[in-house]
């Protein structure tokens, strides 16, 4: 079965005054139908020059790119019909007129059977809460309440792909929280297939099933977010509350490389290799000489994992550093 989303060699060079800039330097990957993936990087990896050349509005200078079955930069019109894009800076809704002139727009330019797109509208304006906003000019609603509608607009056509740029940016907890929840019921109930960018790990690790991280135009890592901690390498820490604030944790072989890097009264932090010894084990080490009033285990950040990709500091096997 054909990827919704194939990409081979794909380069973009752009010429600057100081001369060529390889924005994006021989990409491969490849995207399923109904895969919800991150696209990961520091500003000027790439990320936005792959996700224009993939929805058409950018030429690539070298490889291979089908969207869906269509090569976007030779097939724009159609492909247009079948992805749907939003970027977080910039509308496509009419800023003067009601919200709902602008979804008419879309049924016409989209030519939507009206039945078709009457029932595909209520069904989103419900579960954005957008029915109240209808014949409120769009300067007049909130940045939530915007980017609320720029979803219902870009999947008004329902969609194969849906290409997002930013999506949360700006915005507030209950707004994103509003937008999240929606993206997650788009990818399971239509299988729309999602591509985001963005900087905002939190969006990533509450919806992406895959990370793909780019940087200086080369993917670095490509994979699930428990993979990613697995292959860099990533610490956990076990916090507990000891009965005797005094008390001394002994480490030993058993304990294989586990630390204690913080005391505090009752509490101790042990940092422990994912690779090395177990969460359980540690927890029956330490169960064994101390009673215990609590304890937890904290996972990595995504965030302290991502920035030492970004700074070079580890990578893992197979990988080829950035030139």
């Amino acid at each position: 079965m054909p990827a919704m989303i194939e990409v081979e060699g794909l380069r973009r060079r752009y010429r600057t005054r100081r001369g060529p800039v390889e924005a994006v330097a021989g990409i491969d990957l490849r995207v399923e139908a109904g895969e919800f993936v991150g696209y990961a990087g520091p500003n000027g990896a790439g990320k936005s020059t792959t996700v224009k050349i993939m929805s058409g509005i950018l030429l690539p200078s070298a490889g291979r790119v089908v969207v869906d079955g269509l090569v976007p930069y030779q097939e724009r019109k159609r492909l247009a019909r079948r992805i749907g894009v939003v970027f977080g800076q910039r509308s496509q809704l009419w800023w003067d007129l009601p919200l709902s002139d602008s979804f008419d727009l879309v049924r016409y330019l989209y030519r939507m059977p009206a039945a078709t797109w009457r029932r595909r509208l209520d069904e989103l304006a419900g579960l954005l809460d957008l029915g109240p906003l209808l014949p409120q000019p769009v300067r007049t609603l909130s940045l939530g309440q915007r980017m609320r509608a720029e979803l219902a607009a870009a999947v008004l056509p329902a969609p194969r792909v849906l290409f997002l740029d930013e999506p949360t940016i700006g915005l507030d907890i209950e707004a994103k929280a509003a937008v999240r929840g929606f993206l997650r019921h788009l990818n399971a109930a239509d299988r729309t297939t999602i591509i985001l960018t963005t900087h905002d790990l939190d969006d990533i690790t509450e919806l992406c099933d895959r990370l793909i991280i780019i940087d200086h135009g080369q993917i670095v890592y490509d994979g699930t977010i428990d993979e990613l901690h697995t292959a860099y390498g990533s610490t956990r820490m076990l916090v507990v509350d000891l009965a005797d604030p005094a008390a001394t944790l002994t480490t030993g072989p058993d304990w294989a490389g586990a630390q204690v890097v913080r005391a505090e009264g009752h509490r101790r932090w042990i940092r422990f290799a994912r690779e090395g010894i177990s969460a359980a084990q540690l927890v029956a080490l330490v169960l064994a000489d101390h009673q215990v009033l609590d304890l937890s285990i904290v996972e990595p950040d995504i965030e302290d994992v991502i920035r030492r990709i970004y700074r070079g500091e580890t990578r893992p096997p197979g990988t080829v550093p950035p030139p």
